[in-house]
Parts: structure tokens; C-alpha cells; sequence
């Protein structure tokens, strides 16, 4: 099948760690615990491992270009690792759905969200699949404040439930393929 590329949405640094713009960031780092991954090495303007996962090479990038250079990032790993762009996972947080569910998608739009927009703009366009983590709206103020403050008390009791399914979510997509990988888990959450 060729490599898969995993790349987890986010800002860098510590300031950031803990915001639901950073849950891209969340499930690469479980994906590098289960998967017993090398540490992380500076690289592409991210982070990123080389793993094998049930014979499949698979590289985990967190880019720390920030959100809205994300593509940059991605378009040079694609580029050395030989990735075609049916082969990139990106991991992100979605506005439109609730937390707990996730949800897989191959190509599509970027509802706005500057790091897909960042990447359709250098990666060769939508067609890459994404592992939608739900993050729900804000009840008011504006959904920019919103992705960038902390999850609340009562999401961070659910949160490692949320981050587990999507790393469930993006191995079967790995060891599977996108669309049993859809098949099998669109049904939980």
C-alpha cells in the first residue's frame, strides 16, 4: 500500500498543548504511544517518526509551523517520504460535530479550518483523508476564541475516550483502508 502520512493538526509549544485546536496533536501522540514509535526528531517544520504498523511504513507529523502554515510542512514530508496525497491522514478538530464523535472523510472542503486550508493550498489539492475529531461550537462568542482556549472540565473527562477512538479510527484506515475503516466505526461514539 505504500507509506501512509499521519498528520496531526495543532500549534507548538506549551502555551498551546492543551487547546481543542491542538486534538490533531492529542491522537498522534497516542498513535506514537500504542505504536511504541521512536522519539520525535526535527524535520519538514515539525515533528515527526517513521513506524511500522502491521507491515505498512507509517510516518506521524505534528508540523509546528503553526496552524495556518500546516501545508508547509506536510508538502515537504510528502515529498521525502515519496507520500501520494490518497496516503496523508490529517487529524483535526471539527467544529460541526459534537465532542465524542469522529468521524473519516476522504477529500472534501476545509469548513475554514486554516490548517486544511493550508494544506489543499500546498499539497496538491483536497483529495488527502481526514480524521474529523468533534469539537463542538461555542455556545456564543466567536469560533476562533473558542479552538484556541482549553477544553473544559467536563470535556477533559471525555477527551481520552475521543482521542482513543480517533487513533482506533486512523490504525484501521491504516491496516484497512479508508473506506472499511468508515464502514466499521462510523456506528460508535
Amino acid at each position: 500500500m505504500g507509506t501512509h502520512l499521519i498528520v496531526g493538526l495543532g500549534n507548538p509549544g506549551p502555551k498551546y498543548a492543551g487547546h481543542r485546536h491542538n486534538v490533531g496533536f492529542m491522537v498522534v501522540d497516542e498513535l506514537a504511544r500504542r505504536w511504541n514509535s521512536p522519539r520525535s526528531r526535527e524535520k519538514f517544520k515539525g515533528e515527526f517518526a517513521k513506524v511500522s504498523v502491521g507491515g505498512e511504513e507509517v510516518v506521524l507529523l505534528k508540523p509546528t509551523t503553526y496552524m495556518n502554515l500546516s501545508g508547509e510542512s506536510v508538502q515537504a514530508a510528502m515529498r521525502f517520504f515519496k507520500v501520494p496525497i490518497a496516503q496523508v491522514v490529517a487529524v483535526h478538530d471539527e467544529l460541526d460535530l459534537e465532542l465524542g464523535v469522529v468521524r473519516l472523510k476522504a477529500g472534501g472542503g476545509t469548513a475554514g479550518h486554516n490548517g486544511l486550508r493550508s494544506m489543499v493550498q500546498h499539497c496538491g489539492g483536497p483529495d488527502f483523508i481526514r480524521c474529523r475529531v468533534g469539537i463542538g461550537r461555542p455556545a456564543r462568542g466567536r469560533p476562533e476564541q473558542y479552538v484556541l482556549s482549553d477544553f473544559g472540565s467536563l470535556e477533559r473527562v471525555e477527551l481520552p475516550m475521543v482521542v482513543e477512538l480517533a487513533a482506533d479510527m486512523v490504525e484501521a484506515t491504516v491496516r484497512e483502508g479508508v473506506r472499511e475503516a468508515m464502514n466499521r466505526h462510523h456506528g460508535r461514539s
